[in-house]
Protein backbone atom coordinates (compact mmCIF):
# COMPACT_ATOMS: atom_id res chain seq x y z
CA UNK A 1 0.00 0.00 0.00
CA UNK A 2 1.27 3.48 -0.85
CA UNK A 3 1.28 5.81 1.98
CA UNK A 4 -0.79 8.63 1.17
CA UNK A 5 0.92 12.39 1.55
CA UNK A 6 -1.89 14.26 3.97
CA UNK A 7 -1.60 17.65 5.42
CA UNK A 8 0.02 18.26 8.72
CA UNK A 9 -1.09 21.41 9.98
CA UNK A 10 -0.84 23.20 7.18
CA UNK A 11 1.82 21.54 5.49
CA UNK A 12 1.25 18.96 3.14
CA UNK A 13 1.66 15.67 4.93
CA UNK A 14 1.09 13.60 3.14
CA UNK A 15 -26.29 47.43 41.15
CA UNK A 16 -23.16 45.63 40.55
CA UNK A 17 -20.82 46.49 37.31
CA UNK A 18 -21.91 43.88 35.00
CA UNK A 19 -18.60 43.99 32.98
CA UNK A 20 -15.60 41.77 34.56
CA UNK A 21 -12.72 43.50 35.69
CA UNK A 22 -9.48 42.76 33.33
CA UNK A 23 -8.27 39.18 32.74
CA UNK A 24 -8.36 37.85 37.07
CA UNK A 25 -11.09 35.35 37.72
CA UNK A 26 -10.78 31.65 38.31
CA UNK A 27 -9.83 29.37 35.26
CA UNK A 28 -12.73 26.72 34.62
CA UNK A 29 -12.37 25.15 31.18
CA UNK A 30 -10.14 25.85 27.98
CA UNK A 31 -11.05 24.66 24.69
CA UNK A 32 -7.81 23.26 23.32
CA UNK A 33 -7.27 21.86 19.86
CA UNK A 34 -8.78 17.83 21.23
CA UNK A 35 -12.18 19.49 20.61
CA UNK A 36 -11.75 19.59 17.03
CA UNK A 37 -11.12 16.69 14.58
CA UNK A 38 -8.20 16.80 12.00
CA UNK A 39 -6.90 19.19 13.86
CA UNK A 40 -3.44 20.71 12.70
CA UNK A 41 -0.23 22.46 15.08
CA UNK A 42 2.72 23.75 13.70
CA UNK A 43 4.28 26.32 15.77
CA UNK A 44 6.95 28.73 14.08
CA UNK A 45 9.66 30.65 15.65
CA UNK A 46 10.58 33.21 14.06
CA UNK A 47 13.40 36.37 13.65
CA UNK A 48 14.71 37.99 11.54
CA UNK A 49 15.08 35.59 8.15
CA UNK A 50 15.42 33.22 10.96
CA UNK A 51 12.70 30.66 10.96
CA UNK A 52 12.61 27.30 13.22
CA UNK A 53 9.15 25.19 12.21
CA UNK A 54 7.87 22.67 13.97
CA UNK A 55 5.41 20.19 12.82
CA UNK A 56 2.75 18.13 15.00
CA UNK A 57 2.19 15.01 13.51
CA UNK A 58 -1.53 13.66 14.15
CA UNK A 59 -1.10 10.75 11.85
CA UNK A 60 -3.29 7.95 12.82
CA UNK A 61 -3.08 4.42 11.22
CA UNK A 62 0.35 2.10 10.04
CA UNK A 63 3.18 4.39 10.47
CA UNK A 64 4.80 2.59 6.85
CA UNK A 65 1.46 4.40 5.74
CA UNK A 66 2.72 7.84 6.70
CA UNK A 67 4.36 10.34 4.36
CA UNK A 68 5.18 13.95 4.40
CA UNK A 69 6.33 16.51 1.71
CA UNK A 70 6.91 20.19 2.66
CA UNK A 71 7.64 23.40 0.23
CA UNK A 72 10.81 24.45 2.29
CA UNK A 73 11.99 28.16 0.68
CA UNK A 74 15.86 27.00 0.90
CA UNK A 75 18.66 23.88 0.51
CA UNK A 76 18.24 22.16 4.34
CA UNK A 77 21.09 20.33 5.60
CA UNK A 78 21.42 17.48 8.03
CA UNK A 79 22.09 19.43 11.12
CA UNK A 80 18.93 21.94 10.35
CA UNK A 81 16.53 18.77 11.29
CA UNK A 82 15.33 17.81 14.69
CA UNK A 83 12.79 15.54 16.28
CA UNK A 84 10.85 17.42 18.76
CA UNK A 85 8.69 16.39 21.92
CA UNK A 86 5.13 16.20 21.24
CA UNK A 87 4.44 17.15 25.08
CA UNK A 88 6.09 20.45 24.65
CA UNK A 89 3.47 21.58 21.95
CA UNK A 90 0.55 19.85 23.86
CA UNK A 91 2.10 22.48 27.19
CA UNK A 92 1.76 25.38 24.53
CA UNK A 93 -1.57 24.36 23.40
CA UNK A 94 -3.25 24.24 27.14
CA UNK A 95 -0.77 28.01 27.85
CA UNK A 96 -2.61 29.87 24.73
CA UNK A 97 -6.24 27.97 24.91
CA UNK A 98 -9.11 29.79 24.99
CA UNK A 99 -11.05 29.92 28.40
CA UNK A 100 -13.83 30.26 30.44
CA UNK A 101 -13.06 32.01 33.99
CA UNK A 102 -15.64 32.48 36.64
CA UNK A 103 -16.79 35.37 39.15
CA UNK A 104 -19.11 35.05 42.15
CA UNK A 105 -21.16 38.10 42.69
CA UNK A 106 -20.50 38.98 46.92
CA UNK A 107 -23.10 39.64 49.31
CA UNK A 108 -25.33 43.04 47.76
CA UNK A 109 -25.82 43.51 51.67
CA UNK A 110 -21.96 43.92 52.43
CA UNK A 111 -21.66 46.23 48.94
CA UNK A 112 -24.16 48.35 49.65
CA UNK A 113 -22.93 49.06 53.36
CA UNK A 114 -19.66 49.30 51.88
CA UNK A 115 -20.76 51.99 49.39
CA UNK A 116 -22.35 53.80 52.04
CA UNK A 117 -19.50 54.11 54.36
CA UNK A 118 -17.15 55.76 51.23
CA UNK A 119 -19.72 56.69 48.54
CA UNK A 120 -9.77 40.32 33.69
CA UNK A 121 10.21 8.77 3.94
CA UNK A 122 10.32 6.65 3.08
CA UNK A 123 13.01 4.01 3.91
CA UNK A 124 15.62 4.98 1.30
CA UNK A 125 15.52 2.33 -1.59
CA UNK A 126 18.30 -0.52 -1.27
CA UNK A 127 20.29 0.98 -4.02
CA UNK A 128 20.89 4.85 -3.40
CA UNK A 129 22.93 5.38 -6.46
CA UNK A 130 19.82 3.92 -8.54
CA UNK A 131 17.00 6.15 -6.99
CA UNK A 132 19.02 9.24 -8.20
CA UNK A 133 19.79 8.32 -11.28
CA UNK A 134 15.88 7.72 -11.68
CA UNK A 135 15.41 10.81 -10.35
CA UNK A 136 17.63 12.54 -12.46
CA UNK A 137 16.13 10.81 -15.44
CA UNK A 138 12.76 12.86 -14.44
CA UNK A 139 14.32 16.43 -13.88
CA UNK A 140 14.65 15.79 -9.88
CA UNK A 141 18.10 15.66 -7.72
CA UNK A 142 17.63 14.51 -4.76
CA UNK A 143 20.09 17.09 -2.42
CA UNK A 144 20.51 15.32 0.18
CA UNK A 145 19.44 12.32 2.47
CA UNK A 146 19.44 11.81 5.99
CA UNK A 147 18.36 9.88 8.53
CA UNK A 148 16.76 11.81 12.02
CA UNK A 149 15.29 10.14 14.77
CA UNK A 150 12.80 7.62 13.57
CA UNK A 151 12.74 9.56 9.95
CA UNK A 152 14.14 9.30 6.43
CA UNK A 153 14.53 12.44 4.96
CA UNK A 154 15.23 13.48 1.33
CA UNK A 155 15.77 17.41 0.28
CA UNK A 156 14.43 17.70 -3.20
CA UNK A 157 14.61 19.88 -6.11
CA UNK A 158 13.32 19.42 -9.32
CA UNK A 159 12.49 21.39 -12.65
CA UNK A 160 9.30 20.67 -13.63
CA UNK A 161 6.32 19.52 -11.47
CA UNK A 162 4.93 16.41 -13.56
CA UNK A 163 8.52 14.58 -13.13
CA UNK A 164 8.47 15.55 -9.86
CA UNK A 165 4.96 14.34 -9.05
CA UNK A 166 5.87 10.81 -10.90
CA UNK A 167 8.87 10.38 -9.02
CA UNK A 168 7.29 10.85 -6.06
CA UNK A 169 4.57 8.56 -7.22
CA UNK A 170 7.04 5.83 -8.51
CA UNK A 171 8.45 5.74 -5.18
CA UNK A 172 5.82 5.44 -2.82
CA UNK A 173 4.27 9.39 -2.70
CA UNK A 174 0.56 8.98 -3.71
CA UNK A 175 0.36 12.73 -4.50
CA UNK A 176 -3.37 14.43 -4.78
CA UNK A 177 -4.72 14.62 -8.09
CA UNK A 178 -4.40 18.23 -9.73
CA UNK A 179 -1.05 18.71 -7.42
CA UNK A 180 1.17 19.83 -10.72
CA UNK A 181 -0.48 23.05 -11.11
CA UNK A 182 0.24 23.86 -7.19
CA UNK A 183 3.90 22.08 -6.94
CA UNK A 184 5.19 24.41 -10.05
CA UNK A 185 4.37 27.21 -8.38
CA UNK A 186 6.25 26.45 -5.55
CA UNK A 187 9.10 25.08 -7.98
CA UNK A 188 8.81 28.95 -10.06
CA UNK A 189 9.80 30.28 -6.43
CA UNK A 190 12.57 27.91 -6.39
CA UNK A 191 11.76 26.25 -3.65
CA UNK A 192 12.60 22.79 -2.54
CA UNK A 193 10.83 19.88 -1.01
CA UNK A 194 11.23 18.32 2.15
CA UNK A 195 10.64 14.70 1.95
CA UNK A 196 10.53 12.44 5.19
CA UNK A 197 9.16 8.94 5.67
CA UNK A 198 8.74 6.81 8.87
CA UNK A 199 12.14 3.93 8.94
CA UNK A 200 10.43 1.96 11.20
CA UNK A 201 13.37 0.01 12.48
CA UNK A 202 14.26 3.06 13.95
CA UNK A 203 11.12 3.99 15.36
CA UNK A 204 11.18 0.77 16.99
CA UNK A 205 14.33 1.47 18.65
CA UNK A 206 13.15 4.94 19.75
CA UNK A 207 10.02 3.21 22.14
CA UNK A 208 7.80 5.74 21.49
CA UNK A 209 4.09 4.58 19.81
CA UNK A 210 3.10 7.49 18.27
CA UNK A 211 5.27 9.72 15.41
CA UNK A 212 7.27 12.74 17.25
CA UNK A 213 7.44 16.10 15.38
CA UNK A 214 9.64 17.14 13.15
CA UNK A 215 11.54 20.44 13.22
CA UNK A 216 13.20 22.14 10.22
CA UNK A 217 15.47 25.62 11.24
CA UNK A 218 16.14 27.80 7.82
CA UNK A 219 16.99 31.33 6.72
CA UNK A 220 14.71 33.11 4.37
CA UNK A 221 12.84 36.51 3.53
CA UNK A 222 9.77 34.14 3.37
CA UNK A 223 7.93 34.06 6.29
CA UNK A 224 4.71 31.80 4.83
CA UNK A 225 3.06 28.62 5.57
CA UNK A 226 2.21 26.56 3.16
CA UNK A 227 -1.32 24.78 2.83
CA UNK A 228 -2.74 24.32 -1.20
CA UNK A 229 -0.66 20.85 -1.31
CA UNK A 230 -3.23 19.90 1.36
CA UNK A 231 -6.08 20.65 0.26
CA UNK A 232 -6.43 18.89 -2.90
CA UNK A 233 -7.31 15.84 -1.36
CA UNK A 234 -9.03 17.23 1.48
CA UNK A 235 -12.75 15.91 1.71
CA UNK A 236 -13.99 18.68 4.20
CA UNK A 237 -12.75 21.68 6.00
CA UNK A 238 -9.73 21.67 8.18
CA UNK A 239 -8.43 22.65 11.52
CA UNK A 240 -4.71 24.50 11.84
CA UNK A 241 -3.45 26.14 14.97
CA UNK A 242 -0.56 28.01 14.22
CA UNK A 243 1.56 28.73 17.27
CA UNK A 244 4.20 31.60 16.61
CA UNK A 245 7.06 32.77 18.84
CA UNK A 246 8.96 36.01 17.96
CA UNK A 247 10.58 38.56 20.44
CA UNK A 248 9.18 41.93 18.69
CA UNK A 249 5.30 40.83 19.16
CA UNK A 250 2.19 39.66 17.91
CA UNK A 251 1.94 38.31 14.26
CA UNK A 252 -0.74 38.19 11.82
CA UNK A 253 -1.49 36.96 8.18
CA UNK A 254 -1.18 39.66 5.34
CA UNK A 255 -2.80 38.10 2.52
CA UNK A 256 -5.77 36.91 4.68
CA UNK A 257 -7.56 38.97 7.00
CA UNK A 258 -6.70 38.37 10.95
CA UNK A 259 -9.52 38.68 12.92
CA UNK A 260 -9.76 38.60 17.30
CA UNK A 261 -12.65 36.07 18.29
CA UNK A 262 -15.23 37.76 20.18
CA UNK A 263 -13.51 37.87 24.09
CA UNK A 264 -14.64 38.91 27.33
CA UNK A 265 -18.83 38.04 26.82
CA UNK A 266 -20.76 36.81 29.68
CA UNK A 267 -22.19 33.82 29.49
CA UNK A 268 -24.82 31.94 31.56
CA UNK A 269 -23.44 29.86 34.11
CA UNK A 270 -24.79 26.57 32.41
CA UNK A 271 -22.02 27.28 29.94
CA UNK A 272 -19.51 25.88 32.14
CA UNK A 273 -21.06 21.89 31.31
CA UNK A 274 -21.21 23.16 27.54
CA UNK A 275 -18.12 24.84 27.15
CA UNK A 276 -16.95 22.88 24.12
CA UNK A 277 -20.13 22.58 22.55
CA UNK A 278 -20.17 26.25 22.85
CA UNK A 279 -16.79 26.76 21.54
CA UNK A 280 -17.32 24.83 18.47
CA UNK A 281 -20.58 26.22 17.75
CA UNK A 282 -19.48 29.86 18.50
CA UNK A 283 -16.24 29.32 16.26
CA UNK A 284 -18.11 27.65 13.51
CA UNK A 285 -20.27 30.91 13.79
CA UNK A 286 -17.70 33.23 13.80
CA UNK A 287 -16.02 31.72 10.72
CA UNK A 288 -19.05 32.28 8.24
CA UNK A 289 -19.63 35.81 9.67
CA UNK A 290 -15.88 36.28 7.85
CA UNK A 291 -17.30 34.34 4.56
CA UNK A 292 -14.80 31.18 5.53
CA UNK A 293 -11.67 33.56 4.36
CA UNK A 294 -10.60 34.32 7.83
CA UNK A 295 -7.31 33.99 10.33
CA UNK A 296 -8.91 34.03 13.91
CA UNK A 297 -6.62 35.30 16.58
CA UNK A 298 -6.95 33.27 19.83
CA UNK A 299 -3.86 34.97 22.08
CA UNK A 300 -1.41 36.69 22.39
CA UNK A 301 0.95 37.42 25.25
CA UNK A 302 4.25 37.60 26.32
CA UNK A 303 5.64 33.99 27.56
CA UNK A 304 6.63 35.34 31.28
CA UNK A 305 3.17 34.97 32.42
CA UNK A 306 -0.46 34.54 32.02
CA UNK A 307 -3.99 35.86 33.73
CA UNK A 308 -5.80 33.66 34.14
CA UNK A 309 -3.43 30.80 33.48
CA UNK A 310 -4.92 27.41 31.17
CA UNK A 311 -1.44 26.34 32.40
CA UNK A 312 1.92 27.74 33.52
CA UNK A 313 4.07 29.15 30.81
CA UNK A 314 6.66 26.99 29.21
CA UNK A 315 9.95 26.90 31.11
CA UNK A 316 13.21 28.29 29.03
CA UNK A 317 14.36 24.73 28.33
CA UNK A 318 10.80 24.21 26.46
CA UNK A 319 11.30 27.13 24.62
CA UNK A 320 14.16 26.26 23.79
CA UNK A 321 13.19 23.03 22.53
CA UNK A 322 10.92 24.20 20.21
CA UNK A 323 14.25 26.64 18.08
CA UNK A 324 14.13 30.03 20.29
CA UNK A 325 17.42 30.49 19.88
CA UNK A 326 17.77 33.78 21.30
CA UNK A 327 17.49 32.29 24.56
CA UNK A 328 20.94 31.13 24.23
CA UNK A 329 23.83 32.30 26.06
CA UNK A 330 26.15 33.79 22.87
CA UNK A 331 29.01 32.66 24.48
CA UNK A 332 27.92 29.14 24.90
CA UNK A 333 24.85 28.14 22.66
CA UNK A 334 23.98 25.30 24.56
CA UNK A 335 23.53 27.07 28.02
CA UNK A 336 20.36 28.35 28.51
CA UNK A 337 19.46 31.95 30.03
CA UNK A 338 18.94 32.18 33.38
CA UNK A 339 14.88 31.44 34.54
CA UNK A 340 13.22 34.71 34.80
CA UNK A 341 10.92 36.74 32.47
CA UNK A 342 11.48 35.23 28.97
CA UNK A 343 11.64 37.81 25.96
CA UNK A 344 8.99 35.18 23.92
CA UNK A 345 5.88 36.77 22.48
CA UNK A 346 3.47 33.80 21.91
CA UNK A 347 0.43 34.52 18.77
CA UNK A 348 -1.84 32.03 18.55
CA UNK A 349 -4.26 31.59 15.45
CA UNK A 350 -6.70 29.50 14.69
CA UNK A 351 -7.58 28.62 10.58
CA UNK A 352 -10.41 26.42 9.33
CA UNK A 353 -9.34 26.73 5.94
CA UNK A 354 -10.48 24.50 2.37
CA UNK A 355 -8.89 25.04 -1.33
CA UNK A 356 -12.03 27.42 -1.88
CA UNK A 357 -11.68 29.79 0.78
CA UNK A 358 -7.90 29.44 1.03
CA UNK A 359 -6.30 29.83 -2.45
CA UNK A 360 -3.08 31.15 -1.50
CA UNK A 361 -0.62 29.89 1.12
CA UNK A 362 -0.26 31.70 4.78
CA UNK A 363 1.74 34.84 4.43
CA UNK A 364 2.61 36.21 7.99
CA UNK A 365 4.14 39.17 9.37
CA UNK A 366 5.49 40.00 12.64
CA UNK A 367 4.48 43.14 14.21
CA UNK A 368 5.46 45.16 17.01
CA UNK A 369 2.41 45.11 18.95
CA UNK A 370 2.72 43.31 22.13
CA UNK A 371 -0.79 44.21 23.63
CA UNK A 372 -2.05 41.32 25.50
CA UNK A 373 -5.22 39.14 24.30
CA UNK A 374 -6.93 35.90 24.94
CA UNK A 375 -10.34 34.48 24.25
CA UNK A 376 -12.22 34.65 27.16
CA UNK A 377 -15.70 33.92 28.43
CA UNK A 378 -16.79 35.10 31.55
CA UNK A 379 -19.93 33.13 33.88
CA UNK A 380 -20.73 35.62 36.84
CA UNK A 381 -22.91 33.72 39.38
CA UNK A 382 -25.50 35.57 41.43
CA UNK A 383 -25.33 35.56 45.11
CA UNK A 384 -27.49 33.04 46.80
CA UNK A 385 -26.80 33.50 50.53
CA UNK A 386 -28.66 35.22 53.42
CA UNK A 387 -29.55 38.19 53.24
CA UNK A 388 -29.77 40.92 55.77
CA UNK A 389 -30.98 43.40 53.20
CA UNK A 390 -33.41 44.22 51.04
CA UNK A 391 -32.31 42.80 47.61
CA UNK A 392 -35.24 42.91 45.56
CA UNK A 393 -33.22 45.64 43.60
CA UNK A 394 -30.08 43.52 43.03
CA UNK A 395 -32.81 40.92 41.96
CA UNK A 396 -33.83 43.12 39.42
CA UNK A 397 -30.51 43.65 37.91
CA UNK A 398 -29.57 40.05 37.75
CA UNK A 399 -32.55 38.83 35.52
CA UNK A 400 -31.75 41.77 33.67
CA UNK A 401 -27.62 40.53 33.89
CA UNK A 402 -29.23 37.36 32.57
CA UNK A 403 -31.27 38.39 29.66
CA UNK A 404 -28.44 39.95 28.48
CA UNK A 405 -25.81 36.90 28.72
CA UNK A 406 -28.50 34.89 27.06
CA UNK A 407 -28.74 37.27 23.94
CA UNK A 408 -24.70 37.09 23.79
CA UNK A 409 -24.88 33.56 23.65
CA UNK A 410 -27.41 33.30 20.62
CA UNK A 411 -25.40 36.28 19.23
CA UNK A 412 -22.15 34.17 19.20
CA UNK A 413 -23.35 30.43 18.71
CA UNK A 414 -27.01 30.72 16.77
CA UNK A 415 -28.38 28.68 19.47
CA UNK A 416 -32.11 28.71 20.29
CA UNK A 417 -33.08 31.80 22.64
CA UNK A 418 -35.67 30.19 24.20
CA UNK A 419 -33.87 26.88 24.71
CA UNK A 420 -31.16 29.45 26.37
CA UNK A 421 -33.54 31.34 28.71
CA UNK A 422 -35.30 28.07 29.73
CA UNK A 423 -31.80 27.22 31.29
CA UNK A 424 -31.09 29.98 33.42
CA UNK A 425 -31.34 29.74 36.95
CA UNK A 426 -32.71 33.33 38.42
CA UNK A 427 -31.47 34.12 42.18
CA UNK A 428 -34.78 34.47 44.60
CA UNK A 429 -37.04 31.91 42.41
CA UNK A 430 -38.98 29.40 44.75
CA UNK A 431 -36.66 26.52 45.27
CA UNK A 432 -38.32 23.18 44.97
CA UNK A 433 -38.33 21.59 48.76
CA UNK A 434 -35.31 19.66 49.61
CA UNK A 435 -35.91 16.13 51.44
CA UNK A 436 -34.71 16.27 54.80
CA UNK A 437 -31.64 14.10 54.42
CA UNK A 438 -31.63 10.89 55.99
CA UNK A 439 -28.61 11.78 58.38
CA UNK A 440 -30.39 14.56 59.90
CA UNK A 441 -31.94 13.15 63.21
CA UNK A 442 -29.08 10.20 63.45
CA UNK A 443 -27.27 10.93 66.17
CA UNK A 444 -30.17 12.63 68.67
Amino acid sequence: MKPLVTILAAILTIGLSTTAQAFCGFYVAKADTSLFNRASQVVLVRDGKRTVLTMANDFEGNVRDFAVVVPVPTFIERGQINVGDKAVIDHLDAYTSPRLVEYFDPDPCMVRRRLEMSQDMAALPSSKSAMEREARSQGVTIEASYTVGEYDILILSAKESDGLIKWLDDNGYRVPRGADKVVGSYLKQDMRFFVAKVNVEEQKKTGYTYLRPLQVAYESNKFMLPIRLGTLNAKQQQDLYVYALTRTGRVETTNYRTVKLPSNMEVPAFVKTDFADFYRDMFARQTAVENNRGVFLEYAWDMSWCDPCAADPLSAQELRSLGVFWLADQSNPRKISPPGAQNVFVTRLHVRYDREHFPEDLVFQETGDRQNFQGRYVIRHPWKGEASCDVTAYYEEVRKRQEREAQQLASLTGWDIDDIRARLDFPGDPQPDKPTPWWTRLWD
